[in-house]
């Protein structure tokens, strides 16, 4: 029976939209069930600020009277103007292994996004950069991260089925604390040490008192720091507001950090408790009636870590900072009995990060590629 793809209108299909989400994952192994209310809020196209600049647009596909998949088509209009490039994006794909589903949904994000002039498709972003991005193509033996996509074993032969092409993999690197520790010479110290000193550089952690003024520095490194990196954009406020708001209620403020060189901030790298600990004991996603139970008391038990950005300004990028901020962090996960640590997501070509943390003994374990498809 062919496929039939119909666009999400009604809250009914919007919720149909979601709850595919954990019907396909349902025997997905290592998969984390987001919250429901997250997933739900992501997609409010009236809360959510990413949608006050762009367009999403969802769709089921239907095969043999039940839904068999699901995908969005996106633009960017930040990323439009920032970049210069007319391309639209698809993500919040999910679907059962069957390329004809798969293609159908393809084909009908790429006819959306030609309508709006756009010349090719990336993805999966949902919905961008800044937020979940990439499809896991290796490192299925683990549960991800916070914030990072799992996917059945299947999803990359439909994606690239379709002719979906590679334009660039991210790796997400792991490191046993106790192994960083075996790397971490004293004579890796003291060289840290005498860095910090020659440049007049010195560590605070965030000012939660404070803390609209510091996510504000933060942005503002960011946006300096990663302003030349692939598919970069900035967070608008309203952006940054929100997702400082998320990040803000399971934080750990003594792993945010910022360097200051001559008094003046010039880096900062953001490390949070990995909340997926707690989340994969939470199969539904609901809160209601237990979930919020097992949240407030494994929140406190997490033992896991996510260096979720670095950011160092653009004169002081070969001073060795980063490495150095990376040093700080290891120690501290270790003075405060955390045991492990995920880097994520670096670029593939983004050798000044991936060397030093390979040299503290971090490992590329999973890997999630993005794809583009050409529309003219």
């Amino acid at each position: 029976m062919s496929v039939k793809i119909i666009p999400v209108n009604t809250k009914k299909e919007k919720k149909a939209f979601i709850d595919f989400e954990w019907e396909i994952n349902e025997n997905t192994p290592n998969w984390v069930s987001p919250l429901r209310m997250e997933r739900s809020k992501i997609l409010n196209t009236k809360k959510n600020p990413f949608y006050q600049h762009s367009e999403i647009q969802l769709f089921l596909a239907i095969k043999d009277s039940k839904i068999s998949g699901k995908i969005a088509a996106i633009t960017n209009e930040n990323y439009t103007k920032f970049q210069n490039d007319d391309a639209g994006f698809w993500g919040f794909f999910d679907c059962i292994n069957d390329q004809e589903t798969a293609n159908a949904l393809f084909d009908t994000a790429a006819s959306w996004l030609q309508e709006r002039k756009r010349d090719k498709m990336i993805g999966p972003m949902n919905p961008s950069l800044n937020d979940e991005a990439g499809l896991l193509i290796e490192g299925f033996d683990t549960p991800p991260y916070i914030m990072m996509t799992h996917n059945p074993v299947y999803y990359p032969k439909l994606v690239e089925g379709y002719g979906n092409k590679k334009i660039k993999d991210v790796f997400a690197m792991h490191v046993l604390v106790e192994d960083a520790k075996e790397h971490i010479s004293e004579k890796m110290k003291r060289v840290a040490e005498k860095t910090m000193k020659r440049y007049n550089i010195t560590l605070r952690t965030i000012n939660l008192k404070e803390f609209k003024k510091d996510v504000n520095l933060i942005m503002e490194i960011y946006n300096d720091a990663w302003g030349d990196n692939w598919g970069f954009v900035p967070f608008t406020d309203a952006e940054i507001d929100m997702l400082a708001a998320d990040l803000k209620q399971i934080a750990d403020d003594r792993m945010v950090l910022f360097a200051l060189k001559d008094g003046e901030p010039i880096g900062f790298i953001v490390t949070i408790p990995n909340i997926n600990e707690v989340l994969i004991k939470i199969p539904n996603g609901e809160l209601l009636p237990t979930g919020i139970f097992k949240l407030m008391t494994g929140i406190k038990k997490i033992k896991t870590l996510r260096v979720i950005i670095l950011g160092i300004k653009k004169g002081h990028q070969r001073s060795g900072l980063g490495a150095n901020l990376y040093l700080k962090s290891i120690l501290l996960a270790d003075e405060l009995g955390y045991q492990a640590s995920e880097m994520s997501w670096i670029l593939e070509d983004n050798y000044t990060m991936l060397r030093p943390l390979k040299d503290f003994g971090a490992k590329p374990y999973k890997t999630y590629r993005l794809y583009t498809y050409p529309l003219v």
